[in-house]
């Protein structure tokens, strides 16, 4: 653990609920208000692809947000951008709870996005700027467990909300989650030294472009970026699928939602005892079959009932997260420099790709079970036509392309 110096005002214990804090703002700025989105549907009498793209075009304007954000810390240091970035969250979350039409709260969720982009980017950036080694993966993970607590508490806790208040006030709720890290941001010290007097703005930018062009970096960032398909898939068609193909209530879609939630929750506590004594490589390529097996599985058991969709769904949901702690050490650990816009690309692949997941199963509304048991057998098997695509960039046996390699003779 990080020597109390490290954040003197927060100490360790302290330090590591903000991280975990800031990691988890993209699905609490979604879950906590998924269990709304069919009453939100219907009150302002819209198609559910309208109301979904307050999901979509989140998640496709906090990728972009990110990009911007990561190099911008790097230049002028991790705590104003983070300070500049969740004040913008808070006040759009507010405009989301005041707005009149659809159309209104789409605009806000987007303001919304490029404010929360700030703080996965960041959050991942200054772990990586002061752990190393074993270390960085395992805080990592532990951050990571910490986050996934979130999917499986926010929509019990909106459901809850909703039968006090209407659905605006679980964007006010989001709004006071804002004011709190704004106030962690405040009371953070500094891990990244400003490098406003020595690189333009245009050339921390031109960083992101530099990244890119390393083929470890980019292979790995693609192959794990594709996972998230998975997640974010089954995140946003949950409460349609529970709730109108199942026809349950929203309290009780927030059951079964933590249900699945506990596989998140377990996946990065699985896998720190695990990679003690399993090489990552063989974890990683393990939760790829695990994937393809639970795609199978809800396909042929997953529209019985909401029980079998929930228990077919949960290894794809288990191994999905599983991946993120050693393919976040991976992906960064291909470049020791320019943290920020290293986590800022990680950032966005997963939500670029995440968000063409959620348009694949928003557009196929009338079977939504079976383009989520499609989208995981054919993610699922994505590790293998990425390392074939690849395969031509093996002459450098670095630990990530050696990962790779392993996976496409295997």
């Amino acid at each position: 653990m990080a020597d109390s110096k490290v954040q003197p005002r927060m100490g360790n214990t302290g330090f590591i609920i903000f991280l975990a804090l800031l990691s988890a703002f993209v699905p609490l700025s979604t879950d906590l208000y998924l269990p709304a989105l069919p009453e939100m549907t219907k009150f302002f009498a819209v198609p559910e692809i309208v109301m979904n793209l307050t999901l979509i075009l989140f998640f496709v304007f906090y990728s972009i947000a990110t990009l911007f954000w990561g190099p911008l810390s790097d230049r002028y240091g991790r705590r104003p951008i983070l300070l500049v970035g969740l004040t913008l969250y808070m006040l759009a979350s507010i405009l989301c709870g005041i707005a009149t039409n659809a159309y209104e709260i789409i605009f806000f969720r987007i303001l919304q996005a490029i404010g929360g982009g700030v703080a996965t980017t960041v959050a991942t950036a200054v772990i990586k700027d002061v752990f190393v080694g074993r270390k960085q993966e395992t805080t990592l993970a532990i951050v990571q467990s910490m986050v996934v607590i979130s999917p499986a508490v926010a929509p019990v806790i909106g459901s809850l909300l909703l039968t006090f208040i209407s659905w605006r006030g679980i964007f006010f709720a989001q709004a006071l989650l804002g004011l709190s890290v704004i106030y962690g941001s405040i009371i953070f010290k500094e891990t990244h030294a400003s490098e406003r007097g020595t690189t333009s703005v245009m050339k921390s930018f031109g960083r992101l472009g530099a990244l890119l062009i390393n083929p470890g970096f980019t292979a790995l960032l693609v192959t794990f970026s594709l996972m998230s398909i998975v997640s974010l898939s089954y995140i946003s068609s949950s409460s349609y699928i529970f709730q109108n193909t199942f026809h349950l209530s929203s309290r009780m879609f927030s059951l079964f939602f933590s249900f699945n939630a506990i596989g998140m929750l377990l996946g990065p506590l699985v896998y720190i005892p695990l990679s003690k004594y399993i090489d990552r490589f063989t974890i990683v390529y393990t939760a790829f079959g695990f994937t393809i097996v639970a795609g199978i599985l809800v396909m042929v058991f997953g529209r019985m009932s909401p029980i079998a969709f929930a228990l077919t769904q949960f290894p794809a949901t288990l191994a999905s997260i599983a991946v993120r702690p050693p393919g976040t050490y991976l992906v960064l650990k291909q470049e020791e420099n320019d943290n920020g816009s290293a986590s800022a690309l990680y950032s966005a692949g997963g939500t670029i790709f995440g968000s063409v997941g959620m348009v694949i199963v928003s557009l196929a509304e009338s079977t939504p079970v079976a383009a989520i048991a499609w989208i995981n057998i054919v993610m699922g098997g994505n590790l293998r036509f990425a390392a074939v695509a690849v395969d031509d960039l093996f002459e450098k046996e670095d630990c990530g392309l050696r990962f790779i390699h392993a996976c496409c003779v295997t």
